[in-house]
Protein backbone atom coordinates (compact mmCIF):
# COMPACT_ATOMS: atom_id res chain seq x y z
CA UNK A 1 0.00 0.00 0.00
CA UNK A 2 1.03 3.52 -0.55
CA UNK A 3 2.19 6.01 2.71
CA UNK A 4 2.54 9.55 3.21
CA UNK A 5 5.99 11.38 3.81
CA UNK A 6 6.07 13.65 6.57
CA UNK A 7 6.76 16.94 5.85
CA UNK A 8 5.95 19.15 2.54
CA UNK A 9 6.86 17.26 -0.70
CA UNK A 10 5.25 18.04 -4.09
CA UNK A 11 5.14 14.34 -4.89
CA UNK A 12 4.00 13.20 -1.01
CA UNK A 13 2.58 10.07 -2.16
CA UNK A 14 5.15 6.82 -2.10
CA UNK A 15 3.96 3.91 -4.15
CA UNK A 16 6.00 0.58 -3.44
CA UNK A 17 6.69 -2.64 -5.12
CA UNK A 18 7.66 -5.84 -2.62
CA UNK A 19 9.52 -8.42 -4.32
CA UNK A 20 10.55 -11.63 -2.54
CA UNK A 21 14.67 -11.57 -1.95
CA UNK A 22 14.91 -7.91 -3.73
CA UNK A 23 14.56 -4.75 -2.67
CA UNK A 24 11.80 -2.87 -2.69
CA UNK A 25 10.69 -0.38 -5.53
CA UNK A 26 9.61 3.01 -4.53
CA UNK A 27 8.48 6.04 -6.67
CA UNK A 28 6.44 9.53 -5.62
CA UNK A 29 3.44 10.81 -6.62
CA UNK A 30 1.41 13.73 -5.76
CA UNK A 31 -1.55 11.29 -5.06
CA UNK A 32 -2.71 8.34 -3.05
CA UNK A 33 -4.65 7.26 -6.35
CA UNK A 34 -1.46 8.04 -8.46
CA UNK A 35 0.25 5.90 -6.32
CA UNK A 36 -1.91 2.99 -5.94
CA UNK A 37 -2.74 2.75 -9.88
CA UNK A 38 1.17 2.76 -10.09
CA UNK A 39 1.48 -0.44 -7.19
CA UNK A 40 -1.46 -2.14 -9.42
CA UNK A 41 0.81 -1.80 -12.38
CA UNK A 42 3.75 -2.68 -11.50
CA UNK A 43 2.51 -6.04 -9.62
CA UNK A 44 0.68 -7.19 -12.68
CA UNK A 45 4.20 -6.48 -14.97
CA UNK A 46 6.23 -9.07 -11.92
CA UNK A 47 3.35 -11.37 -11.57
CA UNK A 48 3.09 -11.77 -15.31
CA UNK A 49 6.76 -11.86 -15.91
CA UNK A 50 7.65 -14.32 -13.02
CA UNK A 51 4.90 -16.70 -12.74
CA UNK A 52 4.15 -16.86 -16.58
CA UNK A 53 7.50 -17.33 -18.15
CA UNK A 54 8.62 -20.97 -18.42
CA UNK A 55 11.68 -22.22 -18.32
CA UNK A 56 12.11 -22.55 -22.26
CA UNK A 57 11.68 -18.74 -22.57
CA UNK A 58 14.45 -17.64 -20.15
CA UNK A 59 16.41 -20.19 -22.18
CA UNK A 60 15.26 -18.98 -25.25
CA UNK A 61 16.24 -15.48 -24.39
CA UNK A 62 19.47 -16.72 -22.38
CA UNK A 63 20.43 -18.26 -25.62
CA UNK A 64 19.63 -14.85 -28.03
CA UNK A 65 21.89 -13.09 -25.31
CA UNK A 66 24.79 -16.01 -25.70
CA UNK A 67 24.81 -16.20 -29.36
CA UNK A 68 25.80 -12.51 -29.66
CA UNK A 69 27.95 -12.06 -26.81
CA UNK A 70 29.94 -15.43 -26.68
CA UNK A 71 32.07 -17.74 -29.31
CA UNK A 72 30.17 -20.52 -30.95
CA UNK A 73 32.15 -22.98 -29.11
CA UNK A 74 30.56 -21.46 -25.78
CA UNK A 75 27.43 -20.86 -27.53
CA UNK A 76 27.16 -24.95 -28.32
CA UNK A 77 28.21 -26.04 -24.30
CA UNK A 78 25.61 -23.96 -23.30
CA UNK A 79 23.19 -25.11 -25.80
CA UNK A 80 24.06 -28.71 -24.84
CA UNK A 81 23.63 -27.83 -21.22
CA UNK A 82 19.70 -26.77 -21.93
CA UNK A 83 19.45 -29.46 -23.96
CA UNK A 84 20.07 -32.26 -21.37
CA UNK A 85 18.33 -30.20 -18.52
CA UNK A 86 15.01 -30.21 -20.56
CA UNK A 87 15.12 -33.89 -20.66
CA UNK A 88 15.26 -33.94 -16.75
CA UNK A 89 12.68 -30.97 -16.75
CA UNK A 90 9.29 -30.17 -18.63
CA UNK A 91 10.30 -26.56 -20.48
CA UNK A 92 6.96 -25.00 -20.01
CA UNK A 93 7.27 -25.43 -16.24
CA UNK A 94 6.97 -21.70 -14.64
CA UNK A 95 10.39 -20.20 -13.47
CA UNK A 96 8.97 -19.70 -9.95
CA UNK A 97 8.49 -23.58 -9.44
CA UNK A 98 12.06 -24.54 -9.92
CA UNK A 99 13.47 -25.59 -6.84
CA UNK A 100 17.01 -26.94 -5.65
CA UNK A 101 16.08 -30.27 -5.37
CA UNK A 102 15.16 -30.88 -8.92
CA UNK A 103 18.20 -29.44 -10.01
CA UNK A 104 20.26 -31.59 -6.98
CA UNK A 105 18.62 -34.59 -8.41
CA UNK A 106 19.33 -33.69 -12.26
CA UNK A 107 23.21 -33.00 -11.25
CA UNK A 108 23.84 -36.59 -9.76
CA UNK A 109 22.37 -38.32 -12.37
CA UNK A 110 24.40 -36.12 -14.53
CA UNK A 111 27.27 -37.36 -12.39
CA UNK A 112 26.20 -40.82 -12.80
CA UNK A 113 25.72 -41.21 -16.01
CA UNK A 114 29.38 -39.31 -16.88
CA UNK A 115 31.44 -37.63 -14.10
CA UNK A 116 31.44 -35.34 -11.55
CA UNK A 117 33.48 -33.01 -14.02
CA UNK A 118 30.29 -32.85 -16.61
CA UNK A 119 27.73 -32.23 -13.88
CA UNK A 120 29.68 -29.38 -12.34
CA UNK A 121 30.22 -28.04 -15.77
CA UNK A 122 26.28 -27.99 -16.25
CA UNK A 123 25.99 -26.46 -12.88
CA UNK A 124 28.34 -23.49 -13.80
CA UNK A 125 26.64 -22.97 -17.16
CA UNK A 126 23.14 -22.44 -15.55
CA UNK A 127 24.59 -20.92 -12.54
CA UNK A 128 25.46 -17.80 -14.66
CA UNK A 129 22.32 -18.10 -17.38
CA UNK A 130 19.79 -17.67 -13.99
CA UNK A 131 21.91 -14.68 -12.43
CA UNK A 132 21.30 -13.34 -16.18
CA UNK A 133 17.43 -13.95 -15.77
CA UNK A 134 17.53 -12.63 -12.27
CA UNK A 135 18.91 -9.17 -13.93
CA UNK A 136 17.32 -9.03 -17.23
CA UNK A 137 14.02 -10.89 -16.92
CA UNK A 138 13.40 -10.74 -12.93
CA UNK A 139 13.67 -13.57 -12.07
CA UNK A 140 13.73 -14.78 -8.23
CA UNK A 141 17.27 -13.57 -6.43
CA UNK A 142 17.55 -17.33 -4.92
CA UNK A 143 19.61 -19.61 -7.51
CA UNK A 144 17.96 -23.05 -8.00
CA UNK A 145 20.98 -24.27 -9.45
CA UNK A 146 23.25 -23.07 -6.28
CA UNK A 147 23.83 -26.56 -4.81
CA UNK A 148 26.16 -28.27 -4.03
CA UNK A 149 29.14 -29.15 -6.14
CA UNK A 150 30.65 -32.43 -7.19
CA UNK A 151 33.89 -34.56 -6.68
CA UNK A 152 35.66 -34.20 -9.99
CA UNK A 153 38.24 -36.15 -11.37
CA UNK A 154 40.71 -34.40 -12.96
CA UNK A 155 42.79 -36.25 -16.30
CA UNK A 156 46.50 -34.93 -16.82
CA UNK A 157 46.94 -33.61 -19.34
CA UNK A 158 49.48 -35.94 -21.95
CA UNK A 159 52.33 -33.91 -22.78
CA UNK A 160 54.06 -35.41 -25.92
CA UNK A 161 57.92 -35.31 -26.06
CA UNK A 162 60.00 -33.25 -28.64
CA UNK A 163 60.62 -37.23 -30.16
CA UNK A 164 56.91 -37.84 -29.87
CA UNK A 165 55.82 -34.25 -31.83
CA UNK A 166 58.49 -34.79 -34.66
CA UNK A 167 57.19 -38.43 -34.80
CA UNK A 168 53.58 -36.90 -35.62
CA UNK A 169 54.86 -33.81 -37.82
CA UNK A 170 56.82 -36.92 -40.35
CA UNK A 171 53.25 -38.93 -40.06
CA UNK A 172 51.66 -35.74 -41.61
CA UNK A 173 50.29 -36.81 -45.04
CA UNK A 174 50.67 -33.09 -46.29
CA UNK A 175 53.36 -30.23 -46.62
CA UNK A 176 50.02 -27.77 -45.13
CA UNK A 177 49.99 -30.20 -42.15
CA UNK A 178 53.60 -30.04 -41.02
CA UNK A 179 53.48 -26.20 -41.24
CA UNK A 180 50.31 -26.05 -39.31
CA UNK A 181 52.06 -28.24 -36.61
CA UNK A 182 55.29 -26.19 -36.69
CA UNK A 183 53.04 -22.80 -36.49
CA UNK A 184 51.17 -24.13 -33.22
CA UNK A 185 54.94 -25.12 -31.38
CA UNK A 186 56.45 -21.95 -32.43
CA UNK A 187 53.51 -19.72 -31.39
CA UNK A 188 52.39 -21.76 -28.37
CA UNK A 189 49.07 -21.03 -29.72
CA UNK A 190 45.44 -22.72 -29.15
CA UNK A 191 44.04 -24.54 -31.65
CA UNK A 192 41.22 -21.86 -32.86
CA UNK A 193 43.81 -19.12 -32.82
CA UNK A 194 45.81 -21.19 -35.62
CA UNK A 195 42.07 -21.84 -37.22
CA UNK A 196 41.27 -18.27 -37.73
CA UNK A 197 44.60 -16.80 -39.00
CA UNK A 198 43.69 -14.66 -42.18
CA UNK A 199 46.52 -13.32 -44.15
CA UNK A 200 45.31 -10.04 -44.54
CA UNK A 201 45.03 -9.39 -41.15
CA UNK A 202 47.24 -11.42 -39.06
CA UNK A 203 50.28 -12.39 -41.26
CA UNK A 204 52.59 -9.44 -41.23
CA UNK A 205 55.46 -10.59 -43.29
CA UNK A 206 57.36 -6.99 -43.29
CA UNK A 207 57.47 -6.81 -39.23
CA UNK A 208 57.69 -10.57 -39.32
CA UNK A 209 54.77 -10.83 -36.56
CA UNK A 210 51.59 -13.28 -35.96
CA UNK A 211 48.70 -11.54 -34.90
CA UNK A 212 46.47 -14.14 -32.43
CA UNK A 213 42.86 -13.36 -31.48
CA UNK A 214 41.17 -14.95 -28.64
CA UNK A 215 38.23 -14.62 -26.41
CA UNK A 216 39.27 -16.31 -23.38
CA UNK A 217 37.81 -12.53 -21.33
CA UNK A 218 35.23 -12.20 -18.90
CA UNK A 219 33.36 -9.81 -21.32
CA UNK A 220 33.49 -12.01 -24.30
CA UNK A 221 35.55 -9.59 -26.33
CA UNK A 222 38.06 -10.46 -28.41
CA UNK A 223 41.46 -9.87 -27.25
CA UNK A 224 44.59 -9.25 -29.53
CA UNK A 225 48.03 -10.46 -29.30
CA UNK A 226 50.96 -9.60 -31.62
CA UNK A 227 54.24 -12.58 -31.60
CA UNK A 228 57.26 -11.89 -33.35
CA UNK A 229 57.51 -15.13 -35.98
CA UNK A 230 61.08 -17.31 -35.45
CA UNK A 231 62.97 -17.60 -38.62
CA UNK A 232 61.21 -20.96 -39.18
CA UNK A 233 57.81 -19.75 -38.71
CA UNK A 234 58.73 -17.08 -41.01
CA UNK A 235 60.01 -19.82 -43.50
CA UNK A 236 56.89 -22.11 -43.16
CA UNK A 237 54.40 -19.40 -43.96
CA UNK A 238 56.51 -18.05 -46.61
CA UNK A 239 55.60 -21.67 -47.78
CA UNK A 240 52.07 -21.50 -47.01
CA UNK A 241 51.59 -18.62 -48.47
CA UNK A 242 52.44 -19.81 -51.72
CA UNK A 243 49.39 -22.65 -51.55
CA UNK A 244 47.20 -20.60 -49.88
CA UNK A 245 47.70 -16.73 -50.43
CA UNK A 246 44.98 -16.43 -52.86
CA UNK A 247 42.50 -17.58 -50.34
CA UNK A 248 41.13 -15.67 -46.67
CA UNK A 249 42.72 -18.59 -44.26
CA UNK A 250 46.22 -19.50 -43.67
CA UNK A 251 45.14 -22.91 -43.64
CA UNK A 252 42.37 -24.15 -45.20
CA UNK A 253 40.71 -27.93 -45.79
CA UNK A 254 41.86 -28.85 -48.96
CA UNK A 255 38.07 -29.96 -49.37
CA UNK A 256 36.21 -26.26 -49.82
CA UNK A 257 39.13 -23.93 -48.94
CA UNK A 258 37.34 -22.64 -46.07
CA UNK A 259 39.09 -22.24 -42.56
CA UNK A 260 39.10 -25.74 -40.49
CA UNK A 261 36.78 -25.49 -37.22
CA UNK A 262 37.82 -28.76 -35.22
CA UNK A 263 40.02 -31.81 -36.84
CA UNK A 264 40.30 -33.26 -33.49
CA UNK A 265 39.75 -36.99 -34.62
CA UNK A 266 42.78 -36.30 -37.78
CA UNK A 267 45.73 -35.34 -34.45
CA UNK A 268 44.34 -38.79 -32.86
CA UNK A 269 44.99 -40.69 -36.11
CA UNK A 270 47.86 -39.38 -37.14
CA UNK A 271 49.15 -40.01 -33.28
CA UNK A 272 47.74 -43.32 -34.20
CA UNK A 273 49.82 -43.61 -37.93
CA UNK A 274 53.16 -42.14 -35.39
CA UNK A 275 52.74 -44.84 -33.25
CA UNK A 276 52.96 -42.31 -30.18
CA UNK A 277 50.66 -41.95 -27.66
CA UNK A 278 47.30 -39.62 -28.46
CA UNK A 279 47.62 -36.25 -28.01
CA UNK A 280 45.74 -32.92 -28.87
CA UNK A 281 46.68 -29.23 -30.15
CA UNK A 282 46.59 -27.70 -27.18
CA UNK A 283 49.37 -30.36 -25.58
CA UNK A 284 51.64 -28.66 -28.20
CA UNK A 285 51.24 -25.10 -26.30
CA UNK A 286 52.66 -27.42 -23.15
CA UNK A 287 55.84 -28.93 -25.06
CA UNK A 288 56.46 -25.37 -26.14
CA UNK A 289 56.53 -23.99 -22.58
CA UNK A 290 58.26 -27.30 -21.32
CA UNK A 291 61.06 -26.37 -24.29
CA UNK A 292 61.64 -22.98 -23.34
CA UNK A 293 61.85 -24.10 -19.54
CA UNK A 294 64.40 -26.28 -20.56
CA UNK A 295 66.39 -23.81 -21.84
CA UNK A 296 66.67 -21.44 -18.98
CA UNK A 297 64.08 -18.81 -20.37
CA UNK A 298 62.77 -16.67 -17.75
CA UNK A 299 59.38 -17.53 -16.42
CA UNK A 300 58.32 -14.28 -17.06
CA UNK A 301 59.21 -14.45 -21.18
CA UNK A 302 57.64 -17.62 -20.66
CA UNK A 303 54.46 -16.01 -19.41
CA UNK A 304 54.61 -13.20 -22.34
CA UNK A 305 54.61 -15.93 -24.94
CA UNK A 306 51.51 -17.64 -23.84
CA UNK A 307 49.40 -14.89 -23.20
CA UNK A 308 48.94 -15.98 -19.73
CA UNK A 309 47.44 -13.11 -17.33
CA UNK A 310 48.93 -14.33 -13.95
CA UNK A 311 52.22 -16.60 -13.66
CA UNK A 312 50.64 -19.07 -11.71
CA UNK A 313 48.86 -20.01 -14.59
CA UNK A 314 52.17 -19.91 -16.36
CA UNK A 315 53.64 -22.11 -13.86
CA UNK A 316 51.19 -24.82 -13.98
CA UNK A 317 52.01 -25.58 -17.71
CA UNK A 318 55.91 -25.88 -16.80
CA UNK A 319 57.39 -29.57 -15.51
CA UNK A 320 59.93 -28.75 -13.00
CA UNK A 321 61.14 -31.76 -12.96
CA UNK A 322 64.92 -30.61 -12.48
CA UNK A 323 64.31 -28.61 -9.46
CA UNK A 324 61.60 -30.76 -7.98
CA UNK A 325 64.55 -33.74 -8.43
CA UNK A 326 67.01 -31.62 -6.53
CA UNK A 327 64.21 -31.27 -3.89
CA UNK A 328 63.81 -35.02 -3.57
CA UNK A 329 67.01 -35.65 -3.36
CA UNK A 330 67.57 -34.37 -0.30
CA UNK A 331 65.06 -37.03 1.09
CA UNK A 332 67.44 -39.68 -1.03
CA UNK A 333 70.67 -38.46 1.66
CA UNK A 334 68.42 -38.30 4.44
CA UNK A 335 67.38 -42.13 4.07
CA UNK A 336 70.70 -42.77 3.04
CA UNK A 337 71.79 -41.49 6.78
CA UNK A 338 69.01 -43.38 8.31
CA UNK A 339 70.03 -46.46 7.04
CA UNK A 340 73.88 -46.06 7.73
CA UNK A 341 72.39 -45.18 11.57
CA UNK A 342 70.43 -48.61 11.13
CA UNK A 343 73.59 -50.25 10.24
CA UNK A 344 75.81 -49.41 12.95
CA UNK A 345 72.70 -50.10 16.12
CA UNK A 346 72.76 -53.52 14.36
CA UNK A 347 76.58 -53.51 14.62
CA UNK A 348 76.64 -52.16 18.10
CA UNK A 349 73.74 -54.96 19.20
CA UNK A 350 75.74 -57.68 17.84
CA UNK A 351 78.82 -56.50 20.00
CA UNK A 352 77.41 -56.24 22.90
CA UNK A 353 75.88 -59.82 22.46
Amino acid sequence: MPYKKSGKHKKPWIGQLKKKGLKPVTKAFQTKKEALEWEVSEKRKFISLTTIISLGEWAVRYMDFVQVKFTRKTYLEKRLVFQLLFQYVDRDLPALKLTPATILYFLQDQAKAKTGNNANKCRKNLLAAWSWGRKYLDLPKENPFDVEKFPEQRKVRYVPTERDFWKVYEACNSEQDKRMLMSYLNLAARRAEVFRLTWSNDIDFFGKKVRLLTRKTKDGSWEVNWLPMTNELYNVLKEQHRETGHLTHVFVNPANDEAFTSRQHWMKQVCKRAGVKPFGFHAIRHLTASILASNDVPMIDIQTILRHKNLATTERYIHRIKKIRAALEVLSGSNQKKGNQMSNQGLVTKINR
